[in-house]
């Protein structure tokens, strides 16, 4: 047997985010691209998830934990060194004896700014709030970094932009406004949705200068033109927004810490936020000293609790989410007083993989592809917003509905080979064939694909009224996917002002606490079109860092 020096220092002193031993395992075992074998049918060390730690899945004191299975179900029997020894000191609860220790005992560190939730929105409140001058500390409750962003799919709104110009748009901030409130059904904070849209270039431009690509360009549901960025080659725009987020935090040196969750915010007598209190998988309970803390936990997708309680139409719904969008926001700011906004209402995506957890990107549709019932009929224009999508396909036979295309969006858009290498696309060398594959009626299906090329000639689809049909249905073979609604956004949360300063119950702000993301309500009303959330993280991110080292630096 190895030594324990073998992993550990000496003598042992594990960080929580067990930095050492990450780098123990890659001096003895290589690197990802080293490990990478294309020979796997599914790859871990090659995955969206990006250069995550090693012991995300190799956990040294325990059964290794497969962490893909969180979404996926891979038949994974041989991980190697499966060899559990004792379990890890990393309990599931929280003691409430010992957070009022940790208060008590009083903060073992202090920062300026605190971020809460290594997604985009807290990557971007972290690089906002080092720019500006604050000391940051940024914090996630999972292995590795990420949240909900690193599973996007689609892309970033933004109206104005270089990649507009460059493709001929016509757009402008009234129209963004106009749409998103159109999709939120009114009900949108209208001074959150206009910065939204005022800031959603300068966004793009700034993930840009930290080297992503968002050099492609397609439409969302409920956009009135081409405004979501993305990157080129099809590919899934979280990966290559989180990766680059990753990299610029730890080029800039910030100190971000993993498997620390913030159990419970700290406010002194005057109800000031002044720092938290952090659970840390080897370090226990401490309380870190602030004078601003960032929110950007995410969502309540993944509680089902929540959900339940929330939107209980919705129960026993699947969800799209990373296993980290539990609410933790959500509850931590309601224990210290904190306002809530559009809290119940909960966006179901209208494709979800049927009976899995992998979502079909709503890029799938802006690109080309077409949706029909289990007959082969279509429904409904492809490119209205997610609530009517969804409602749509629940009034269908058997509640689900098939994505349809065929080689030239294949070819085109990287995201669906990524999805035949999951094994979730039908094929057929026809349009008769593939009908026999999935069950759909061929001479149903045959007239809808007939129609629909004759639509994209005409240049006007006088079924649905779809405006924007850039591919027609004729090169062989042919695919299908089976997709069915799952909760995908919590458009409700913390109630922020235009500076992202969490609101208490008085609509007033609470000093020294800030949030952005979907852990906040307001931006997307009842309801979010596709493209706006990475734009909401990016922009509202990128308000809270700046305003938090603002009110830090000049708090005494």
């Amino acid at each position: 047997m190895d030594s324990c020096q073998s992993c550990h220092t000496k003598p042992i002193n594990v960080s929580d985010s067990e930095t050492h031993e990450n780098a123990q395992c890659k001096s003895c075992h290589g690197d990802y691209a080293e490990l990478a074998n294309d020979k796997l049918q599914f790859d871990p060390h090659n995955s969206h998830l990006g250069d995550i730690n090693c012991t995300s899945c190799h956990k040294g004191h325990e059964e290794p934990k497969f962490y893909c299975n969180e979404c996926h179900s891979f038949d994974q029997k041989d991980m190697p060194f499966s060899g559990a020894k004792k379990k890890a000191p990393w309990d599931n609860g929280w003691d409430q004896e010992k957070i009022q220790k940790a208060i008590a005992a009083g903060p073992r560190e202090t920062t300026q700014v605190l971020v809460v939730g290594a997604g985009s929105a807290g990557f971007n409140a972290s690089l906002a709030a080092k720019q500006a001058g604050a000391n940051v500390i940024l914090v996630e409750k999972a292995p590795f970094s990420g949240g909900n962003s690193m599973i996007s799919a689609g892309g970033m709104n933004a109206v104005g932009t270089k990649q507009q110009k460059d493709h001929g748009v016509e757009d402008s901030v009234e129209w963004f406004i106009e749409d998103a409130m159109k999709g939120g059904r009114q009900q949108n904070d209208k001074k959150l949705v206009t910065i939204l849209a005022e800031q959603s270039a300068e966004g793009v431009q700034w993930l840009e200068s930290l080297g992503a690509n968002l050099e492609d360009l397609k439409r969302s549901g409920g956009a009135r033109v081409d405004r979501t960025h993305r990157p080129l080659g099809g590919k899934s725009s979280g990966p290559e927004i989180i990766d680059t987020l990753r990299q610029a935090t730890k080029a800039q040196g910030i100190d971000t810490r993993l498997n620390s969750r913030v159990v419970k915010l700290v406010v002194n007598d005057d109800h000031t936020v002044v720092g938290a209190v952090v659970h840390g998988k080897h370090t226990g309970y401490y309380m870190i000293a602030a004078k601003s803390v960032v929110l950007a936990t995410g969502g309540y997708g993944m509680n089902k609790e929540m959900i339940a309680y929330y939107r209980p139409t919705m129960k026993d719904m699947t969800s799209s989410n990373n296993v980290t969008a539990t609410g933790d926001g959500v509850l931590l700011a309601k224990e210290i007083g904190a306002s809530m906004t559009d809290i119940d209402w909960v966006q179901a995506h209208p494709t979800v993989g049927k009976d899995s957890r992998i979502l079909i990107s709503e890029t799938v549709r802006g690109v080309g592809a077409v949706m029909v019932n289990k007959d082969g009929n279509r429904f409904i224009s492809e490119l209205t917003t997610r609530d009517k999508a969804s409602d749509a396909i629940l009034k269908q036979p058997g509640q689900f509905a098939w994505l349809i295309f065929d080689n030239q969006l294949y070819k085109k858009a990287k995201m669906v080979r990524g999805y035949d290498h999951l094994n979730m696309l039908y094929k057929g060398d026809t349009i008769e064939k593939l009908a026999e594959k999935t069950g759909m009626k061929v001479a149903d299906l045959a007239k809808t694909v007939s129609d629909y090329n004759g639509y994209v000639a005409a240049g006007k689809d006088n079924a649905f009224g779809r405006d924007d049909m850039p591919l027609n249905m004729t090169q062989s073979p042919y695919y299908a996917v089976k997709v069915a609604p799952g909760i995908h956004h919590t458009m409700g949360g913390v109630a922020i002002n235009p500076e992202a300063s969490v609101l208490d119950l008085q609509s007033k702000p609470i000093s020294g606490l800030f949030a952005a993301g979907e852990v906040t309500g307001g931006v997307h009303g009842h309801n979010r079109l596709g493209g706006n959330a990475i734009a909401d993280t990016v922009v509202f991110g990128r308000i809270a860092g700046d305003n938090a080292a603002k009110h830090a630096l000049k708090t005494k």
